[in-house]
Parts: C-alpha cells; sequence; structure tokens
C-alpha cells in the first residue's frame, strides 16, 4: 500500500458543524422501539434481524464535524456509512438520535428548511455522478443555481468559473457521454461547488473509477480543501482514501462506530482487534509523525544534526537520519523540541508503541534471511 499523507492543519474550533448524537437508524417492522429497549439495542446484528426482522443500520452513532475539516467516515459494504452520511440532510429519516446543522435541529426542519438545507448548506457527491445526460457540462454544473432561482447570466457565469476551477476549461459544451468517467466526476464536483455549500457530503464518489483516474480525483480533492478550507464529510470503504484525505476518520462496523480518531491515532493505537486487523498493511512511517516518534534531546543533539518538522511522517526522518548517519532534530519554530534516532525509527516501522523502550534492556537482534522483504 502506497500513501501519500498530507501535512494537515488543525481544523477550525468553535462550534460544529455536524452535531450528532445517539443516533440510530432501523429498518423494519416497528423500528422505533429498537433504541429505546436495552434488550432489543444490544442485539447482535443476525439475532436482531431473527428476533423482530429489523435491521439496525446505524446504532448509537455520536460525532461533531468541526469547521473546514476533513471527516472520513469509512467501513466494509454494509457497515451503515452511506445510511449515516443520507441521515445528516434526512435523505433517509433517521429512527432516534439528534442531528444538528449549526446548532440547528435538522429533524425538526420543516419541508421548506429542509429544501434550504439541501439547496445551500450541504450539497452531495455521488458515486454514480447523477448528471443530466441532455445538458452540456456548464448546464450540469448550472443546474443547482438554477434550482435556487439564479439568474441565467449568473448562474452560467458561476458555472464557468468552476468547470475552470475543476480542470474542465475548454469542454463547457460537452455532454456527459462524451466524458471520461474522472471527467464526468469532476462536472459532478463542480455542480456540487457553485452552489457554495457550507458542508460537502461525499459518498463514495471515487469508487468506480479507475486507480489513476481515482488517485487524481482525490488529489483534486485535497488541493480544493487546502485552497478554500470548505467543511468535508467524505464516506469511502478505502483505508488508503481515508487516510489521505481525513483529518479525523470514523470507521464503522456493523452500524457503530468502533474507532474515532486521526489517521495517525487509528494507525499507531488501533482500538481493538478488528482495527488492528485493519490497519495491519499500512506503512506506518508515512502515516506516524515525528512528534509521536521522538524522544528527548541531549544539549549537543540538540544544536546539531538534520531537521525535520514535528508534523513531518516519520519517512523523512528515516531519510534524513540514513543521510546524515545522527539523529534527526525534530524543530518547531526554530526551537528542538526532541530527537528521532534509528531504535525510535525502527519502532514505529515495527509498530512497537512510542516509549515503550524505556526502562527496558535492548531486546536481542532479530534474525532474517536473505530473502525476506
Amino acid at each position: 500500500m502506497t500513501l501519500t499523507v498530507p501535512t494537515r492543519k488543525p481544523p477550525t474550533t468553535g462550534t460544529p458543524v455536524f452535531s450528532v448524537d445517539g443516533l440510530w437508524k432501523v429498518f423494519g417492522p416497528k423500528a422505533d422501539r429498537i433504541p429505546a429497549d436495552p434488550e432489543l439495542s444490544t442485539l447482535s446484528p443476525a439475532d436482531l434481524r431473527s428476533r423482530t426482522g429489523c435491521t439496525a443500520a446505524v446504532r448509537d452513532v455520536s460525532f461533531d464535524v468541526c469547521k473546514g475539516e476533513v471527516f472520513v467516515v469509512m467501513g466494509l459494504s454494509g457497515s451503515g456509512k452511506s445510511t449515516l452520511v443520507r441521515c445528516l440532510t434526512r435523505l433517509i429519516e433517521p429512527t432516534a438520535g439528534t442531528i444538528a446543522i449549526d446548532g440547528e435541529d435538522v429533524r425538526a426542519m420543516d419541508k421548506a428548511r429542509l429544501r434550504e438545507l439541501r439547496r445551500h448548506r450541504a450539497a452531495m457527491v455521488f458515486q454514480h455522478f447523477g448528471l443530466l445526460p441532455h445538458r452540456t457540462v456548464l448546464d450540469n454544473v448550472a443546474y443547482g443555481l438554477e434550482i435556487q432561482g439564479v439568474g441565467k447570466s449568473e448562474r452560467r457565469e458561476r458555472a464557468a468559473e468552476f468547470v475552470a476551477k475543476v480542470g474542465l476549461e475548454g469542454m463547457e459544451k460537452r455532454r456527459p457521454g462524451q466524458l471520461s468517467g474522472g471527467q464526468r466526476q469532476r462536472v459532478g464536483l463542480a455542480r456540487a461547488l457553485a452552489v457554495d455549500p457550507e458542508v460537502l457530503l461525499f459518498d463514495e464518489p471515487f469508487s468506480a473509477l479507475d486507480p489513476l483516474i481515482r488517485r487524481d480525483m482525490q488529489d483534486e480533492v485535497t488541493r480544493l480543501h487546502r485552497e478554500e478550507g470548505r467543511t468535508m464529510v467524505f464516506i469511502t470503504h478505502d483505508l488508503a482514501e481515508a487516510l489521505k484525505l481525513g483529518d479525523r476518520i470514523a470507521l464503522m462496523r456493523d452500524g457503530r462506530v468502533v474507532q474515532l480518531g486521526t489517521p495517525e491515532e487509528i494507525v499507531s493505537s488501533p482500538a481493538d482487534d478488528y482495527v488492528r486487523e485493519f490497519v495491519r498493511d499500512v506503512p506506518r512511517e508515512q502515516v506516524v509523525t515525528c512528534r509521536t516518534a521522538m524522544r528527548p534531546a541531549s544539549p549537543q543533539e540538540a544544536t546539531d544534526g538534520p531537521a525535520v518538522r514535528p508534523d513531518a511522517p516519520v519517512a523523512e526522518a528515516i531519510e534524513a537520519v540514513a543521510h546524515a548517519g545522527t539523529p534527526a532534530r525534530v524543530m518547531d519554530e526554530g526551537t528542538c523540541v526532541g530527537v528521532v534516532d534509528h531504535e525510535q525509527l525502527l519502532d514505529v516501522v515495527a509498530g512497537v508503541p512510542a516509549g515503550s523502550r524505556v526502562g527496558r534492556a535492548t531486546p536481542p537482534a532479530p534474525r532474517t534471511s536473505p530473502e525476506d522483504v
């Protein structure tokens, strides 16, 4: 697995854009009774179906999405992630729990407020694009603005701006059938951006694309987020995609969030065996940062040696230490806050918890054969 995890800025603090508390979505007869019944709500998915005929797609989920954050919800097929994102704007009606956007209760919204939410405040980017085949690229991008009642000249002008922003300048007059899969997905992204939503909701938008186009679209989302700082909720089943895009990740299984944290926290401190197996093949040196791997510096080490940033991945420190042959200083705004040497770096690659060497004798060197990778 090859990863390029970008340096992340911390999301803006303050009132969450989305705040979800105790959210349930149950499909089946008399669904309302499931969250309220302690016996039924703790049953396994199979037992719940057997006893009640119901399926709990989302089970007691709580999280906040901060302004400017890329919040990723990931899990395997059937984990409940797509149902969850549709509940945020009540495309699917929740069974129980609360959802708020900027402090406003989404479940209490009437039809008019819901339309305003979906047209102006939260735009969805779907897996299968949802483009109108008889309309040009420009008119597809302008469609959301047309629904909002924006005049023809203004909406076409704004649509052209976002067509250029996603790299489709010169293709304004083409129709969806004349575009590649990646180009159609860019049109869907431009259409969502054009209505200037407060938050973008992505429901596995790139899963139907081939790997190279998928990587290009991931880079495009990263670039747009860096330039605009827009809040995003991103649904995916792909761990590499989650680690690349997410400021924080909620990992789901059977409708529940089994771990919520930064990519580094999930990779370096899995909450249980399920998460541990999920991240087993992740190259830790590309996710864990130097701040996590560093140890205190001696006076001499603090003034000599190569320098790396605290938020730099350990992979950068490995290269620096290998070239210099000495520990690398972890420098934060001109101050040495620690060092990383070959022992810390090897521990990260091997998955040894940070600081576990302290107070222990150095173990015997492991043996390997020439054929081992």
